[in-house]
């Protein structure tokens, strides 16, 4: 069983990869009414990440480790936004990035160089569905309903 987290990680990836391709080729193409107002960049999509503390270490066996690999320098790559960055306290960091799809393997690769060894890493990819509540309660509103 020592492929067993490998294997699960690529299992993970293709999962976010099938999503991605879902998402990129259906949201804000929809023909209802509710949808058709919302405008997306659909080479873009939001991965959260749960950096999750590794608690046999100590919070400075944990910074020399995130500064030997170099991790504040690689992570997140050069061009990928940071939408948000908390301290969760009993887990660690969740970040929050706005990917261009493409650059998938890009963030994957610099978490696996640099996190891995002080984090535990989990990966969650989303969508902002904020525009689309706000385009279905207009839509109501305008027919009457509150």
């Amino acid at each position: 069983m020592k492929y067993k987290k490998p294997l699960v990680v690529l299992l993970l990836l293709a999962i976010i990869l099938v999503l991605v391709l879902y998402f990129r080729g259906t949201i804000g193409r929809s023909n209802t009414p509710q949808n058709s107002e919302v405008k997306y960049e659909e080479s873009t999509f939001l991965l959260t990440v749960f950096l999750k503390h590794d608690q046999s270490k100590t919070l400075d066996e944990i910074q020399k480790k995130l500064s030997e690999t170099g991790f504040y320098k690689k992570f997140p790559p050069e061009g990928i936004e940071i939408e948000s960055w908390k301290i969760v306290m009993g887990i660690g960091q969740v970040v929050t990035l706005k990917v261009p799809a493409s650059r998938l393997r890009e963030v994957n690769t610099a978490l696996e160089k640099t996190a891995w060894g002080a984090y535990r890493t989990e990966f969650y990819p989303s969508y902002d569905y904020l525009p689309i509540y706000k385009a279905m309660k207009d839509s109501l509103k305008r027919m009457g309903n509150p």
